[in-house]
């Protein structure tokens, strides 16, 4: 059995008053009772500035509207080092569109998740739809409480079926009891008692109950209608108390006040279970046949209550077989007729307590704490082992003396008439994001690319394509290219960011070098030159890196432009100076810290200085890069990209994730951009290592690519592939491929590493 030490549950949680703070604090309560004896907290979370009264067993809070809590949290339950966090989801509790803050934080977890669906739709937004299937595949295991979310997993979202778990609401254990003795107590006597429970709201159906009261009175005169509960915090907030206002005098009006007891009250457990106790009937007249789960219906069934419920989908499992009864949503006459055949008829009443009662002894609270102390032990031990610092475990080599061919079905798929879109929900093109023109520059940086490398060009109507997305984004009013672009074909920024400024150059001096198209050479040339002096007051290294590598090849095609050759020079000059300046006898870097497409500034000296004359430049460029190397090579040899979960930390060892394919692209370029400088094995090893990570040679040993049609998947989180491919993703590992195989053509295969199998069983393991 695997040992488990701390587990973190992510919810809501008492005294605020909800369904879902009860659910979370009671399992918290019970799995930390449990003979696993695992240390328990809750992460509660707060909603609209509310801030709550919270025991000792809630560690951190995130106010639901505020991103950086959600991000720090992860942090901190990193740094704890819990080996689970079991989630608590449910809609509407989470801040962002559909609840999406949440992903911010499950993403950067180093632990398996484990999430309990609170509602699984049928008929999810497209918002919605898009959230629960990234919490899908970032849970390890997920548990819905009815056959029905199952179901609805399997052929709305097409869950895994291995991956779903069906556990029951939980429920306090309490001995079976007759009613009189929690009457007397809470003052009803002698009288036939129905009860509802559960924050007020409309969807509750208590209007029903209400206009059936008069039929139920006439074979059970002294009945009384119990409806306990305060009305819900969010119709508080909207209407006030409106909607409760309008139940009492539905019941003013019907003449039944003295049968109809309204008791605003959000009770503890230990009252509820008095109410509970003492109600002849229970009922559950909701509205929504979508109900997943009822706590309400799960307690009162669990203390061996008559229950009447609508046919909701957790109703109509738990009271299948005698168990309870099911009537028409809405229907005052069929509710009204069996509550009343209930009351006057004890032998039926008792025997369907019974069966109640009996059927639920599985879903008390310590058995349903051991079934998710179990699927939590499944979870860690299933565990895909990741490479460590320490070198755990080493990363298969993969073979790349057989290449893949240049495949380019997947790219074709995420282009429009507009140009390339920016992301992708799997590897469907995701409209919601739009366009950028960093991706669309990097498309023309491929077709350059396809158009000197002997490979297939691009269809010249799409080349055009993305020249004219470059073309549009330039502002010339503010000398400066736009970014965004929605999917409506509106620009979201007058201007975008100088790192965004310095790869469309980039792609221009390609595009001016290499395109096959005369005309077009000669409109990227006039365009990187009008865009080129805005790059004078920048102040981003990798913005200056950018256009360095366009300036070498738009100065291959205008030597004669004296500023252009000015600004190469002044440009590698900053990237010198910053280098002087930071860098100490254990810090090669430019920077205090590594980032993303590092690789390109050495690149970037290394052309220049070959391009310029200047040795200097080389030197520093082959320097800074072989330091890079050694950051990007984990302990069992294989490349290791700076993850994105450091992107800021200042002069500390890099982060293993996420790991994104923009990294081993920029590295095959410098190493290839270094071997041409110096012939040197290390900078083959460099290349070919970095390559391999797309096929599978990595911490998670699993591919990013698809051969057969040319995706590639967004990178890799620290327990999973990122199964969404978009453009980033697909234009880094074609530009890759194209790099590596023209290298490939021209230079003798490598000695090292030694080759372990031929690519093309790996093709085969991958489909």
């Amino acid at each position: 059995m695997t040992q488990l030490r701390k587990i973190a549950f992510i919810g809501n949680s008492l005294p605020r008053r909800c369904g879902i703070a009860t659910f979370t604090s009671d399992l918290q309560q019970a799995v930390s009772k449990s003979p696993a004896k695992v240390e328990t907290v809750i992460v509660a979370m707060n909603d609209h500035g509310h801030t709550y009264d919270y025991p000792p067993s809630v560690s951190l809070q995130i106010r639901d509207e505020n991103l950086e809590d959600y991000i720090s949290t992860a942090e901190a339950l990193n740094a704890g080092r819990f080996d689970v966090v079991c989630l608590q989801h449910e809609f509407g509790i989470f801040g962002g569109e559909a609840g999406s803050y949440i992903l911010e934080l499950l993403s950067r977890l180093n632990m398996p998740i484990v999430t309990t669906l609170h509602t699984v739709l049928a008929e999810p937004s497209a918002a919605q739809r898009r959230v629960l299937t990234r919490i899908l595949e970032t849970s390890a295991k997920v548990i819905v409480m009815a056959e029905k979310g199952r179901a609805l997993l399997r052929q709305v979202y097409d869950a895994p079926a291995e991956k779903i778990e069906v556990i029951p609401h939980g429920i306090p254990d309490i001995a079976f009891a007759e009613t009189e003795l929690a009457k007397a107590k809470l003052g009803f006597s002698d009288r036939p008692v129905i009860l509802t429970f559960g924050l007020l709201s409309p969807n509750k159906g208590i209007e029903v109950m209400i206009d059936a009261m008069p039929l139920i009175l006439e074979s059970s005169p002294g009945a009384v209608y119990v409806v306990l509960g305060a009305t819900h915090p969010n119709l508080i907030r909207n209407q006030g108390e409106a909607y409760r206002e309008s139940l009492i005098a539905r019941v003013q009006a019907l003449g039944i006040e003295n049968h109809v007891v309204f008791l605003d009250q959000f009770v503890d457990q230990a009252k509820l279970l008095d109410f509970i106790s003492m109600c002849d009937v229970y009922a559950t007249p909701y509205l929504n046949e979508a109900q997943m789960t009822s706590g309400t219906l799960a307690y009162s069934f669990g203390l061996g209550k008559a229950v009447v419920s609508t046919p909701y989908w957790h109703a109509r499992e738990l009271l299948a077989e005698g168990r309870g009864i099911l009537v028409a949503s809405g229907d005052v006459k069929a509710i009204g007729t069996e509550i009343a055949g209930l009351l006057t008829d004890d032998t039926r009443r008792d025997a369907m307590r019974a069966r109640a009662y009996a059927s639920s002894r599985s879903m008390t609270w310590q058995r349903t704490a051991e079934r998710y102390v179990a699927v939590f032990e499944t979870a860690k031990r299933h565990l895909r082992p990741v490479a460590t610092a320490a070198g755990e475990k080493n990363a298969p080599t993969r073979d790349v003396s057989v290449l893949p061919d240049t495949q380019l079905t997947y790219f074709l798929s995420m282009c429009d008439d507009t140009g390339l879109f920016q992301h992708a929900v799997h590897s469907v093109p995701d409209r919601a994001h739009g366009y950028c023109v960093d991706d669309n520059a990097r498309a023309l940086l491929l077709a350059s690319a396809l158009n000197t490398s002997g490979e297939k060009s691009l269809p010249e109507t799409l080349t055009s394509r993305f020249a004219s997305f470059v073309q549009h984004a330039w502002n010339p009013d503010k000398k400066h290219f736009r970014n965004f672009m929605g999917f409506d074909r509106r620009w979201l920024e007058d201007t975008g960011s100088e790192d965004s400024h310095g790869r469309t150059l980039w792609a221009l001096g390609e595009c001016a070098r290499s395109d096959a198209n005369a005309s077009r050479r000669s409109w990227a040339a006039a365009l990187f030159a009008d865009a080129l002096p805005t790059v004078e007051m920048f102040r981003s290294p990798r913005a200056w890196a950018f256009t360095l590598l366009g300036l070498d090849g738009y100065c291959a095609v205008r030597g004669e432009d004296l500023f252009a050759k000015r600004m190469r020079r002044l440009l590698a000059d900053r990237l010198m100076d910053i280098l002087v300046r930071v860098e100490t006898g254990d810090w090669t870097w430019f920077e205090e810290g590594l980032s993303y497409d590092n690789a390109r500034l050495p690149q970037a000296l290394i052309l220049t200085g070959h391009a310029s004359g200047t040795s200097a430049y080389v030197v520093a460029g082959m320097r800074t890069l072989r330091w890079l190397m050694t950051k990007q090579t984990a302990p069992g040899g294989h490349f290791r990209p700076i993850g994105t979960d450091g992107f800021g930390d200042i002069r500390k060892p890099p982060r293993e994730f996420d790991q994104q394919p923009l990294e081993a692209t920029a590295t095959i370029s410098a190493c290839l951009a270094a071997w041409h400088s110096d012939q040197g094995a290390e900078w083959k090893t460099g290349a070919i290592s970095a390559f391999a990570w797309f096929l599978g040679s990595n911490d998670l040993s699993q591919t990013l690519v698809d051969i057969d049609t040319g995706s590639c998947r967004d990178g890799l989180h620290r327990l999973r592939v990122n199964e969404n491919r978009g453009g980033e993703s697909v234009i880094s590992y074609l530009l890759a491929l194209v790099e590596y195989r023209r290298f490939a053509r021209v230079s003798e295969q490598p000695a090292e590493p030694a080759p372990l199998r031929a690519l093309r069983l790996i093709a085969n393991q991958i489909n």
